[in-house]
């Protein structure tokens, strides 16, 4: 008798292959659940709305063809707020399968933790920086006529919507880490609202010098001088860096939790 063949075993997928089939789960999750087209209205209502009563408050101020101003402020400003249905859509993505305990089976499916991390991180970052600097864009336009003595060239453009893609990759990666950290979308949704708006306003609101030098190192600190382009104490790398940095340590202490920890 002959010993029996062996067949070979198949070759493991390489990890871009992983990676794209990951991300493809990711997309199709994204764009099939109803809850991510009304962040993405709430922000287009908030970041198109926004700029418009900008650029409306605008037109009673000094603007003039004499003395122009950029059009670039009404995304801006529109932004500063809108941020946050864009941060809630991408906190979903990653919270939402923890309430569902459709973990399990993702974990199972893709066991590359690393690889399902970068995934999780790439897609729902760039649905929701394309998202916002498309919108802003539109404020933009609009705010050009609604106040016709404000201009909009190629380089204010592109500077603007350079800071809004920044502000927003920083906050979703932030989103992130702390949604995988905290494994709870309404914990994590808390935790954003608080760092990026209510407490760098309320703690610089009170006559407290060492709360007011503490919202300094806050992440929304960063996100509103990058924005508004009113440094104060901080300069535009100093907030840029702030913001990489509270992104980073998230990311970071939520990796390491998807990645050592189980599912529960």
């Amino acid at each position: 008798m002959t010993a029996a063949t062996v067949p070979p075993r198949p070759a493991e997928p390489g990890t871009a292959a992983v990676f794209a089939r990951a991300a493809g789960a990711e997309w199709v999750r994204l764009r099939t659940v109803r809850t991510t087209w009304w962040c993405l209205l709430a922000a287009t209502v908030t970041i198109v709305g926004m700029g418009a009563i900008a650029a409306a408050d605008e037109a009673e101020g000094t603007a003039t063809a004499a003395d122009p101003i950029a059009s670039t402020f009404a995304g801006e400003y529109g932004v500063l707020l809108g941020q946050f249905g864009l941060l809630v859509l991408v906190l979903l993505a990653v919270t939402s399968e923890y309430a569902t305990g459709s973990i399990g089976p993702t974990l199972q499916w893709t066991p590359r933790r690393g690889v399902l991390l970068a995934a999780r991180v790439a897609v729902p970052a760039a649905v929701a920086v394309a998202a916002g600097v498309l919108l802003a864009l539109v404020a933009d336009l609009l705010a050009l006529g609604i106040d016709p003595d404000l201009t909009l060239t190629l380089g204010e453009a592109a500077g603007g919507l350079a800071r809004i893609a920044v502000v927003l990759a920083a906050g979703s990666v932030l989103a992130v880490g702390l949604g995988l950290l905290l494994r709870s979308t309404a914990g994590a949704l808390a935790t954003v609202f608080l760092l990026q708006l209510v407490l760098p306003f309320l703690m610089q609101s009170f006559n407290v010098g060492w709360l007011a030098d503490l919202a300094e190192w806050l992440p929304g600190t960063g996100a509103v001088r990058t924005l508004l382009r009113e440094p104060d104490s901080l300069s535009a790398g100093g907030a840029l860096a702030l913001q990489v940095c509270w992104a980073a340590a998230a990311l970071a202490a939520g990796g390491r939790r998807l990645l050592r920890r189980d599912a529960g």
